[in-house]
């Protein structure tokens, strides 16, 4: 079995020492300095503030994924870890070994991992965001209003501009900027690659 190669970034020793000392005996991770190129980072932190949010930021221009371990969370706390790429959590009082190690385990393999309650919760502001700010935009999470998500249904079907404004009853400038502004905004090469977005996105 590969092991796992992780590291502890902690704001003090005895957090450091702590969660370390948790890890080196489990035979699926292998604990390395912070220096380290390693896959998966342990970031320990009494709450999401603004030290935290750097570290996490940081890790998130590296390869490796992040795990925090944090004391207490609130949902404006939780939102911000999310946004700074952390792939799992674990509450400081819940961090046994085999938790830890579970977390760990799971980032490397790209699954998240969040306490049942958090989870709820973070559905919850999801769902706000949903409700709040796109759906008044016209816009899903996916970033892609429903106007978009029907030209590129109909470009899949192999349907060509006029095709596409005659059946929506659009102008063929109204498709051709719909299209551009999709493949603009979501940084994709051209027609094509926008129907292998949706396609992979579920959406067509």
């Amino acid at each position: 079995m590969e092991r796992i190669s992780v590291c502890v970034h902690a704001g003090d020793p005895v957090s450091y020492a702590g969660v370390t000392g948790q890890l080196r005996p489990r035979p699926e991770v292998l604990v390395l300095d912070p220096d380290d190129d390693v896959r998966v980072a342990v970031v320990v932190a009494d709450s999401v503030d603004e030290q935290t949010i750097r570290v996490l930021r940081r890790l998130q221009h590296t390869q490796c994924v992040a795990v925090l371990v944090v004391a207490g969370i609130d949902d404006a706390g939780l939102a911000a870890a999310v946004e700074a790429g952390v792939a799992g959590l674990v509450r400081r009082g819940d961090a046994t070994p085999e938790r830890l190690a579970h977390a760990v385990c799971a980032a490397a393999r790209g699954e998240g991992t969040v306490p049942p309650d958090l989870l709820g919760r973070l559905l919850a502001q999801v769902g706000r965001i949903q409700r709040q700010v796109l759906n008044p935009r016209g816009l899903a999470l996916n970033g892609l209003s429903q106007r978009e998500i029907d030209i590129l249904r109909f470009v899949a079907d192999g349907l060509d501009t006029m095709e596409i404004a005659a059946k929506l009853a659009y102008s063929e400038r109204t498709v051709k900027n719909v299209l551009h502004d999709v493949t603009s905004r979501l940084q994709l090469r051209n027609r094509a690659h926008a129907v292998a977005y949706a396609l992979k996105q579920g959406l067509i």
